[in-house]
Parts: C-alpha cells; structure tokens; sequence
C-alpha cells in the first residue's frame, strides 16, 4: 500500500534526542505541487499522488480557487514542511476530519458563544475605552438585530447576561446551513475574538476581516496602549491573526 503524505511526515519528522529538544520539521519529500478532479471534487496532488488529512481522507475541496490556495502553502515550503506556515491546509483538514458528521454540535458551540458574545460585555470605565467599545461593537449589533431580528442584551463587566432566546434561534438559523468548512472557519474565527457576530459579519461581507479582527481587540488595544506590550504576547497574537485570516479567507473562498 502506498504510504500517505501524512505517514511519510510522521516517518520523518519524529527523530527527537533524548531530553526537552523539539521535534525537528520534516524535509519536504516532494517536487510538484498540482491540484487535479479526485471523485469529482479538486484534490492536491504531491508528485501525483493525493495529499492525505491526518485522519487518512483524501484532501479535497468545494472549488478550484480553494485547492489552489492549499497547494500554494505547498508550494510555498523549503528544504523542511513548517505547519505553521500552513493555516489553510490545517484548517481544511480539521474540517474534515473534525467537523464532517458533527456539524451539529458545532453549530451549538458557535451559538453557544453568540449566548455570551464580547460585543454584550462593556467595561465599567474609563470613558474612553468605552467609546472605542461602542464605535467598534454597536453598528455589528444594529446589524445584527435589523438583518436577523437578533438584537442582543449587554451588561457591564463580566456577569452573565442571559439573551433572548428569539435572537440566538435566528443566528442558529443563519449558521446551520452552512457546510463543514464554513463551520469550521466561523468556528475558529469565533473562538479567536470570543464573539459569533465578528465572523457571521465578515461571512456576511459586512466587515472586512482587518476590521472584525481590531474590533475584537479593542480592550487589548486599549491595555497595550496604556502599559505596552511584550514580545510573547505579540507573537502570540501574531499567530492568531494568520489563523483568524486563513479562516476568513477559506470562508471567501468556499
């Protein structure tokens, strides 16, 4: 039997010395990167052969535009295959073997968050934070209570505030239809700024991604702009936007 792309990454890339050293990458073990028809759907092809999720499913998208995109975070590795320079492909991959055959229990979590949404819980003070959080959050709720009739409550601080269960049906209903990769990219997006309304805006074409992205950090803008930032937590957040963005962009793209 031939050997996946997953078996040949975990052949290579798992020779670890004794001790607290890291994983070294796996070398790239491939030339060409195409995107060819696998059982009707366009599938990425390493030297021909069909690129594999982790879970052994062949790796196959909705659309050519999408499977190009995967293949060009292929393409686009050196000597070793870095992950985290790949936010598309682990995306698609946890949507299908994640989410496919449980859309259902991530619809709950999405809407589980819409329950306690960022944009409802505003800070007690000072003034100016609080006019950054209402220029920021309060045209996506208008939105979201005229496009949807989903108006949302808010409270001040971090008590739970419980919301009407009229506007988290209508957002359910608005999320279900959506298919494995969508949920898995609002999913992500949604877990990322703590908030449902951000990304069912962006999927929506309401906001562009930048700005549903600086709308969700609003509070953080605000704390770094009164003490700084250090270097970890500006890697970090670095991190999350490359994953938040490839979200957005398979929502575009699917």
């Amino acid at each position: 039997m031939d050997e996946t792309v997953s078996d040949q990454q975990d052949n290579k890339g798992k020779t670890v010395a004794a001790g607290f050293e890291k994983p070294s990458l796996p070398k790239r073990f491939y030339k060409d990167v195409t995107v060819a028809d696998e059982d009707g759907q366009p599938a990425i092809l390493l030297d021909g052969r069909p690129v594999r999720t982790p879970g052994k499913a062949p790796l196959a998208v909705p659309n050519a535009a999408l499977a190009e995109a995967v293949a060009d975070e292929w393409r686009a590795q050196g000597e070793r295959i870095d992950p985290h320079t790949m936010p598309l492909t682990k995306l698609v991959n946890s949507a299908i073997d994640g989410v496919v055959g449980q859309e259902a229990a991530v619809v709950d979590d999405i809407v589980a968050h819409a329950g306690s949404d960022l944009l409802c819980y505003r800070a007690s003070g000072p003034e100016g934070l609080l006019a950054l959080q209402a220029e920021a959050w309060d045209p996506v709720l208008s939105w979201a209570a005229g496009a949807w009739g989903a108006p949302l409550s808010l409270a001040e601080g971090v008590m739970h505030v419980p919301q009407p269960e009229a506007s988290l049906a209508a957002l359910r209903a608005e999320i279900e239809p959506l298919d494995a990769l969508k949920l898995a990219a609002l999913h992500v997006m949604t877990t990322l700024t703590g908030s449902a309304l951000l990304p069912l805006a962006v999927a929506r074409g309401e906001l562009s991604p930048e700005a549903a992205w600086d709308a969700a950090h609003v509070d953080e803008d605000w704390q770094i702009s009164q003490w700084g930032e250090d270097a970890e937590a500006r890697q970090r957040r670095k991190n999350h936007k490359a994953d938040f963005e490839a979200a957005a962009n398979l929502l575009a793209l699917s």
